[in-house]
C-alpha cells in the first residue's frame, strides 16, 4: 500500500464521519474554524534586505535595559582582561630583556644556538 492509498482512504473516512455530525456541531466546527482562521497569522512577503533588518530589529527591541548593560559590562570585561594578559606577557619579556641586556654575558652568548634553549630551559623553572 502506498502513500497516496492510504490518504484516500483516511479522507473517504473523514467524510463518511462528516455526513454522521449533528447539525450543531457542525456549525460549532465551522464557527471555531473561523475563529482559528482570524488569529492565524498571515504571511508577509518582504525583500531579503528587509528580512535581514527586521530580523535584528526585532532582536534588540526586545531586549531590556538589564540585558543590555549585562552584555555591555561583559564586554568591558572581556576587553580589560585581554589588555591585563598583554600587559603581563610585556612586563615579563621587559623583565627578561633587562636582565639580558645588564649582565655581564659577552655579545658571543647572545648569538650562541645554545644560549636560546638555556634560556627556554632556565625560563620555565
Amino acid at each position: 500500500m502506498n502513500e497516496l492509498y492510504i490518504a484516500h482512504r483516511v479522507r473517504q473516512h473523514l467524510n463518511q464521519g462528516l455526513n454522521r455530525l449533528q447539525p450543531d456541531t457542525v456549525i460549532r466546527l465551522a464557527e471555531a474554524r473561523q475563529r482559528a482562521l482570524a488569529v492565524q497569522k498571515q504571511a508577509e512577503t518582504r525583500t531579503l534586505l528587509a528580512t535581514v533588518g527586521y530580523v535584528f530589529q526585532h532582536q534588540f527591541d526586545h531586549l531590556g535595559y538589564r540585558q543590555l548593560f549585562a552584555g555591555t559590562a561583559i564586554m568591558i570585561a572581556i576587553a580589560c582582561s585581554t589588555f591585563w594578559v598583554a600587559d603581563q606577557q610585556v612586563n615579563e619579556l621587559k623583565a627578561i630583556d633587562t636582565a639580558l641586556l645588564t649582565s655581564e654575558l659577552p655579545i658571543s652568548a647572545f648569538t650562541d644556538k645554545g644560549f636560546d634553549a638555556w634560556l627556554k630551559r632556565n625560563s620555565s623553572l
